[in-house]
Order: structure tokens, then C-alpha cells, then sequence
């Protein structure tokens, strides 16, 4: 049930962060920058999780994906 959660939110992070950074994507990709996205996020906001809940959780999480597009854009895109 895990794993279908994750890729449910990384879906969501993935689709709202490749919106707020103007990124053309499929489905496919779409969904691997929200699981990694909100791998990133996760490690980086654990503690909001504690202190605010699930939802810091979704924040980082589109954080994540955000950091991940650009960093992807300027170090990979452009070589």
C-alpha cells in the first residue's frame, strides 16, 4: 500500500512542480520526478513532517521535485 501512496503523491508533486517550473513532461516522467522529489523532500523536510504533519510531507515533496527539475535543467539539459 506503500508504494501505491507513493506514486499516487509523487504523481501529484511531480505534476505540480513540472507546471511551476514550465516543464514539458509525459506521464511516465511526470511521476519519476514526484518519487524522486519527494525522496529529496522527505530526507531534507523530515522534521516539518513531525511538527506539521502530512501535509509538510506533500510540501516537500513538490520541493523536492522542483530542486530535482532544476538541477536536471541546469547541470544535464544543457551539456
Amino acid at each position: 500500500m506503500h508504494v501505491i501512496f507513493l506514486i499516487i503523491i509523487g504523481a501529484a508533486a511531480g505534476f505540480i512542480a513540472t507546471r511551476m517550473m514550465k516543464v514539458e513532461a509525459n506521464v511516465v516522467v511526470t511521476i519519476a520526478i514526484g518519487i524522486a522529489g519527494a525522496l529529496i523532500g522527505g530526507f531534507v523536510l523530515r522534521f516539518l513532517l513531525v511538527l506539521t504533519g502530512v501535509a509538510a510531507g506533500f510540501v516537500g515533496a513538490i520541493l523536492g521535485a522542483v530542486l530535482l527539475i532544476w538541477l536536471y535543467q541546469t547541470y544535464i539539459a544543457k551539456s
